[in-house]
């Protein structure tokens, strides 16, 4: 089977999804999730003028000159408003984010006022209408300030509940089971015997699942071992995706591809044009989307960055990031790329004039995932790209 370009695989992979499901949760576990709905304004915010600060509302909207005098009438605290009249010489003690009285249009601030008893007296003039938010300063009911596909964020859920939700409307997020494959395998935790290594691959993914918006499953590990592994993938048919880890090339002990086709995979590719991470299946196990990912832990993580991730964003209705990437200037040479999409490790920076810069880290062995914790960045280097000098630009993404 020919190598597949990336655009083309992953355009397989999002094939076929149709809206999120929709579910409803409180706004006090909403963080993260991804609005189904648009959502309106119940309420105005602030639903009354309000004082922006401590100090004291006078009659009307007029400048308070230096010298003004009032006779402090009463008070006005947050929950507690003023309700009698306020006449022009007249004033109410008023707290931040209290109302305004009906007939009051400025408030000074406690620090322009000398009091002595129930008088004050202006040590500092005061615009006309200062110090006042007036209804509806934030926003109206009826206004559409958080729309559909939208992820909330702390910020979001606070508006959210300001607008009147105490629960919204999200996409279900999505089972993500995540199988490791490989009789060399142990735990994370555990220490590893002469000829075994740790699994530490689905604490990658599952992290990433989790940042995308899924539920990270863990399946644990198996042995290369076809009975296990047929009956370990039948664990995972309820699961929107499954991932498997490892065991998809064509080695003798390679039994994932034989294992998934004897339980009736509908395979759709096998190895993308893509480094690292040549060797990736993706298929479909009835309702189940399955993405078969190296065992190489850089090149899991990073296919999972260029494939998974983009996959959950779209069971949970987050729109692809069109501009994800952006352009830096290399501070070292670049080969001519070979015949795949090569993703290089890179750290930015900045030159003296203040201009984005990208360094490709020393080494791009596969095999090192310090070098990929070090790097903050992915240089995208298209198939067949010529050489690039010092100075040219370069496409990367942030990790």
């Amino acid at each position: 089977m020919a190598l597949l370009p990336v655009a083309s695989a992953l355009e397989q992979i999002l094939s076929g999804i149709g809206a999120p499901v929709e579910e409803t949760v409180s706004v006090f576990e909403a963080d993260g999730r991804v609005l189904t709905r648009d959502l309106a304004a119940k309420f105005t915010q602030p639903p009354f003028a309000a004082s922006a600060m401590d100090g004291y509302a006078v009659h009307g909207a007029y400048a308070a000159p230096v010298g003004a005098r009032w006779t402090v009438i009463g008070e006005s605290a947050a929950g507690r408003s003023f309700a009698g009249r306020v006449a022009p010489d007249e004033a109410v003690r008023i707290f931040t984010g209290a109302p305004v009285p009906a007939d009051c249009g400025t408030v000074v601030i406690q620090e322009d006022v000398e009091r002595s008893g129930d008088v004050i007296v202006a040590t500092d003039a005061t615009a006309a209408g200062g110090n006042i938010r007036p209804a509806g300063n934030d926003f109206s009911e009826g206004a559409l300030l958080l729309k559909r596909g939208h992820r909330l964020d702390p910020h979001g859920v606070t508006l959210a509940a300001a607008m009147g939700y105490g629960e919204v409307p999200v996409a279900r997020r999505p089972v993500v089971a995540i199988l490791a494959t490989g009789d060399e395998l142990v735990q994370p935790g555990v220490r590893p015997g002469a000829d075994q290594i740790v699994s530490s691959n689905p604490a990658g993914i599952a992290a990433l699942v989790v940042r995308a918006g899924g539920v990270a499953l863990q399946l644990g590990i198996v042995a290369d071992r076809m009975d296990d592994l047929r009956a370990r993938i039948t664990e995972a048919r309820g699961a929107d995706i499954l991932v498997t880890i490892g065991g998809a090339s064509v080695g003798d002990h390679d039994l994932v591809g034989p294992a998934l086709k004897a339980e009736g995979i509908d395979l759709a590719f096998w190895k993308v044009a893509i480094r690292p991470g040549k060797p990736l299946m993706f298929g479909r196990l009835g309702p189940t989307r399955v993405l078969g990912l190296p065992g190489n832990p850089v090149s899991a993580l990073i296919t999972a960055r260029v494939f998974l991730v983009p996959l959950i964003h779209a069971l949970v209705g987050i729109a692809a990031d069109t501009e994800a990437r952006e352009t830096a200037i290399l501070t070292q040479a670049l080969e001519a790329n070979g015949p795949r999409l090569h993703l290089m490790r890179a750290k930015l920076g900045r030159d003296a004039t203040g201009a984005p810069t990208v360094t490709p880290m020393p080494s791009q062995d596969s095999s090192l995932l310090s070098a990929l914790v070090d790097a903050d960045c992915l240089i995208w280097r298209e198939p067949g790209a010529e050489a690039a000098g010092v100075g040219e630009a370069a496409r990367v993404e942030r990790l």
